[in-house]
């Protein structure tokens, strides 16, 4: 029998964003700051998940960064019906476990959503949940499969199989992050799409997954939830419990795993947003293509990205396709197409 229950965002908010340091900081992470827009990331989340069809979200988020949260959604007007602030990251599956519980376990169908993505196109995205959500309310779980623009290389695939409704394919076989060659041949072939970490199921149908395919895992956060402190919407999970919890990604412990995935293909404008190059491209750019936010000036100066903080003063003269990011005390140039590197600047600063 259908569920008439609204849908519950589930928010993850655990990540740490380094590679688009120096604004991007253990403390301040990507999903915290306004980089694609005047709101964050954060808020820009919380609002696509919203209206009628939508509950008051689950958001799962690093215990320092509890004020921050509470305020950023204060501000949109999407306070949290549960905050659970972990106290020691363990990737997807876990945090994913102990929201599906603070849920109520039962028929409530999550809609699990990293906190750090840009959808251009929410309209799209709407579609795409309201055609699953017969196969969700059947039992299916559902990933929303990206459609592909590139051959990358640093997102997961998905092979799309047969169709089981309009929309809606048996997910073949997820695919780990492939070379090059193997991605341009997916790309090609038309059947595949990127895993964009994007779900939606019943809360009892991914709880019992896991009491299969990761049982561990499930103990682990049954006794961090009911150990957990209490105040009014905030639950931090016990932590001992919490760090008995096996780290893996919902990918490895669920999706590849259980008989019942199926995928959406959508074109939904979607990007991770995972680098400084990835923020140049979806950026508004002038006539010259260049993206500049704060105190910049440019002269004869093309194809650039800037950022200053407030209080921060940059000028650019006679240059291109360079990355400048002025914050905090910290500054980094770098020419465009290498802020994959950015990652290597970090451990060279932590060394």
């Amino acid at each position: 029998m259908p569920t008439t229950k609204p849908i519950i965002p589930v928010i993850l908010s655990g990540g740490s964003g380094t590679r688009l340091w120096p604004m991007s900081r253990p403390e301040m992470p990507k999903q915290l700051l306004a980089l694609t827009a005047d709101e964050t990331m954060l808020q820009l989340t919380a609002r696509r998940a919203a209206g009628e069809r939508f509950a008051s979200p689950i958001v799962v988020a690093n215990a320092f960064h509890a004020d921050l949260v509470d305020e950023q959604l204060a501000t949109v007007g999407a306070s949290a019906q549960a905050l659970i602030l972990e106290p020691i990251g363990r990737n997807t599956a876990p945090a994913i476990a102990v929201a599906a519980i603070a849920a109520g376990g039962g028929s409530e169908p999550l809609l699990v959503m990293p906190s750090d993505h840009v959808i251009a196109d929410v309209e799209a995205f709407h579609a795409a949940i309201h055609a699953a959500m017969p196969l969700v309310e059947e039992g299916w779980l559902i990933t929303f499969g990206i459609a592909p623009d590139a051959p990358e290389t640093g997102y997961g695939w998905i092979k799309v199989g047969e169709s089981l409704a309009a929309g809606i394919h048996r997910v073949e076989r997820f695919v780990e992050k492939p070379p090059r060659d193997k991605a341009a041949a997916m790309l090609e072939s038309g059947d595949h799409a990127w895993n964009g970490g994007i779900f939606l199921f019943r809360a009892d149908m991914y709880l019992g997954a896991l009491s299969v395919y990761a049982p561990d895992m499930l103990v682990a956060a049954q006794r961090a939830m009911e150990l957990a402190r209490r105040e009014g919407t905030r639950i931090w999970p016990d932590a001992d419990a919490f760090a008995a919890c096996p780290s893996d990604s919902i990918d490895y412990a669920v999706m590849e795993k259980a008989p019942r995935v199926a995928v959406v293909p959508v074109s939904m404008g979607w990007n991770d947003v995972g680098s400084w190059d990835a923020l140049h491209l979806i950026s508004d750019r002038d006539d010259d293509g260049n993206v500049a936010r704060g105190d910049v000036t440019l002269l004869d100066t093309s194809h650039c990205l800037v950022r200053a903080d407030a209080g921060k003063r940059v000028a650019l003269v006679g240059v291109r396709d360079l990355i400048v990011v002025a914050s905090g005390d910290d500054i980094l140039v770098m020419p465009r197409g290498r802020s994959q590197d950015v990652k290597k600047v970090v451990e060279a600063l932590n060394r």
